[in-house]
This record gives C-alpha cells, sequence and structure tokens, in this order.
C-alpha cells in the first residue's frame, strides 16, 4: 500500500441530509487543480481506504477525493443504497469541490457507479477510470458465484455464497463470514505474485479496502446486489460515453474477468485496455509500479 499523504478529511453532508466521510489530497478544495474522484468497491465493506491507496500518489498533479458511500465505512449507514443516489451524491460531492468537470475513477461495484454516472453525466467527465468491473449485472454476477464454486483453493458453504451473491444475507455476521471464506480468490495464484508486491497479497489484504476500519453492513451489500446488480446493464449505452476511458483489469481476476473488461473497452468509443498479466482483482497492490505508470500515461496523453 502506498504510503498516504497529508488529507483533509471532512464531513459532508448530502440534500437528505446524510452524512459523508470524505477526504481531499493535495492541497485544499480552493486548489486550482483539476479533481479526481474515487470510488470504493464492496458496498457495506470497503472503504475510502481502497481508492486511498490506489490513487494518492497522483496529488501532486491532482485533488484526489475519495470518499465512504453511504452505508458503508465511516458513511451514515442510511439508504436508500440505490444507484440513482449514489450518482447524486457524487454530483453533490463534485459541486463541493467546487469542479465543474473531473475525472471519475471507479473499481469493482465502484466500476458499475462509475459506468453508470457516464451514462447520465458524460458531460461533467475530463476522463473515465474502470478497473476490474462489468458492464452487466446479472451476467457478472452469475459469473463470479460460479467461478467461486468452481474454485480449488476454495472451501466454501455453498448456500451461504448464494446469500451473498443474490442479496440475501441473513446478517452482519453472514456477510463477514462469507467474504472471509472467498479472501484468496481476489489475489492472483502464488506463482504469478510479485515480489515487490507480495506484502500486500496475504490473505488479510487480498480483498479490496478491507483494513482495521472495515466493518460489515450486511444492508447496503443486500440491497445492492438483490435490488442494484439484476437491474444493472449499460452494454448498449457503452457507444455513448464520450469521455477518455482507461480500462484496466488483472489476467487472473475470477470474480470480474477479462472478457468483461475487454466487453467494455470495445463499447467506449475512446478506450484504452491494459490487462495485467501478474494481478488478481486489484492491479494496484498487485503490480503497482506498472499500474502507476499505466494511469499516468493516460492522464497525461488524453487528459492534462
Amino acid at each position: 500500500m502506498a504510503e498516504s499523504k497529508a488529507a483533509t478529511t471532512s464531513t459532508v453532508q448530502m440534500d437528505d441530509g446524510i452524512n459523508l466521510r470524505a477526504k481531499v489530497f493535495g492541497e485544499d478544495l480552493k486548489s486550482t487543480k483539476p479533481l479526481l474522484v474515487a470510488l470504493h468497491g464492496a458496498p457495506g465493506l470497503s472503504t475510502l481506504a481502497e481508492p486511498e491507496a490506489a490513487f494518492t500518489f497522483l496529488s501532486d498533479i491532482f485533488r484526489v477525493l475519495v470518499f465512504d458511500a453511504r452505508g458503508s465505512g465511516g458513511s451514515d449507514l442510511t439508504g436508500p443504497y440505490t444507484h440513482d443516489r449514489w450518482i447524486k451524491d457524487i454530483e453533490i460531492l463534485r459541486k463541493w469541490a467546487g469542479a465543474e468537470k473531473f475525472i471519475l475513477a471507479g473499481g469493482s461495484y465502484g466500476g458499475f457507479i462509475a459506468l453508470d454516472y457516464a451514462v447520465l453525466h458524460g458531460d461533467k467527465l475530463l476522463g473515465l477510470i474502470l478497473r476490474d468491473t462489468w458492464a452487466n449485472g446479472v451476467l457478472g454476477m452469475m459469473t463470479a458465484l460460479g467461478n467461486i464454486l468452481t474454485d480449488d483453493r476454495l472451501h466454501v458453504d455453498v448456500a451461504r455464497q448464494i446469500r451473498l451473491w443474490s442479496g440475501n444475507l441473513r446478517d452482519d455476521k453472514d456477510f463477514e463470514e462469507a467474504i472471509a471464506e472467498i479472501i484468496p480468490i481476489y489475489a492472483p495464484p502464488e506463482e504469478h505474485l510479485l515480489k515487490t508486491s507480495a506484502k500486500d497479497n496475504d490473505e488479510s489484504k487480498a480483498f479490496e479496502g478491507m483494513d482495521e476500519r472495515a466493518a460489515f453492513n450486511s444492508a447496503t451489500q443486500n440491497a445492492a446486489f438483490s435490488v442494484n446488480v439484476p437491474r444493472f446493464d449499460v452494454r448498449q449505452q457503452l457507444k455513448n460515453i464520450k469521455a477518455p476511458t482507461l480500462v484496466i483489469v488483472g489476467r487472473h481476476d475470477y470474480v470480474t474477468p477479462v472478457e468483461f473488461s475487454q466487453e467494455i473497452a470495445n463499447g467506449i468509443p475512446r478506450s484504452r485496455l491494459e490487462i495485467f498479466e501478474h494481478s488478481g482483482h486489484n492491479p494496484a497492490s498487485d503490480e503497482t509500479e506498472k499500474y502507476r505508470q499505466v494511469i499516468l500515461d493516460f492522464l497525461r496523453t488524453e487528459v492534462i
């Protein structure tokens, strides 16, 4: 994990009174640097720690805004937990940060939100960065579950995994146990671990955004996967996304496999696909040096 630079931490109130925890790296809100907003994945579990680790290396060039989505981390655990509401929260944060246009980044579930935002508010985007995500919820969800149930590294409770991926968890403890038994699938196979990043790939860190602040909120996960994901399908809208787009994926990602990123890159006109040959679900930790170079090259050639 990259060492975080100094940040301004704020509590930002949304229009419905809900408070979100946000951090801004790269000077204060009055800075003239362009804004990059990075979304975390795993609703109800992941926190701003994930995008903080992945994007704060850019804070010399950008103001980097990361936040806990409502229902996750240090933000209020109050719904609705819908894509429309999460997108509206991004819009409020954009205005709070004083940016007319910005770069949006999202990984895994954060990529779903980023894609939906790009479809609805593409005129606000200077650029789009998508990491290990998919464009169709039902197909993606069923593929992930199928890979989990057939992975020799895992020994799972099948019924519990079905509850997890269909959004029917019994409680927060059920959520915690379901995640604990699938952590190894998020990392690349052992023979592909790079020595420079192996410290970030032990089982306690393989899951994105899991740190000492992680807390399990099954209500957020249940809403996301019982209501939002089955309705999520932007495949026919990809051609309408005009912002320059970088699509990143790990070759050994069995949750959001390479073919889904290829589909996204093929659909978005101004897109570039980068496959990380030694990565699982999170190239930012699996191949940190290459990941940073790819991000910088994209931003310098397509955005800045």
